[in-house]
């Protein structure tokens, strides 16, 4: 008798383990895309693709450059929360939307997704 319910629940228990997601880490679905002054002074396009959510993010292009990055555009599924200062530090930020896209003057080093 007991034997009739133990496999029923043992099917059910593997059954549901194997629904569940194997990656740890999440992503923000999309494109964050960005401009950044490149080495010729040139304003240059930047992108992360499908960036991890929660987790700090350098701007590459900015590291060991005195310029910081402009003119985000979040066309993740997540909201991004972009930084001033490299490391997601400092008291200036900005938290965007999915989709919303911020002007020239809007500087940034970092960025960190929900």
């Amino acid at each position: 008798m007991r034997l009739r319910n133990t496999v029923p629940a043992a099917l059910g228990a593997l059954l549901l383990s194997a629904a569940l997601p194997t990656s740890p880490a999440a992503a923000a679905t999309g494109d964050f895309v960005y401009t950044y002054v490149g080495l010729n002074g040139l304003s240059l396009r930047g992108e992360l693709n499908d960036p991890n959510s929660g987790e700090c993010i350098n701007i590459p292009e900015t590291v060991g450059s005195s310029l910081p990055a402009f003119a985000p555009r979040n066309y993740t599924t997540s909201t991004a929360t972009v930084f001033l200062e490299a490391d997601c530090d400092g008291d200036t930020f900005y938290a965007m939307s999915p989709g919303q896209r911020l002007g020239d003057r809007l500087r940034l080093r970092s960025v960190v997704f929900s």
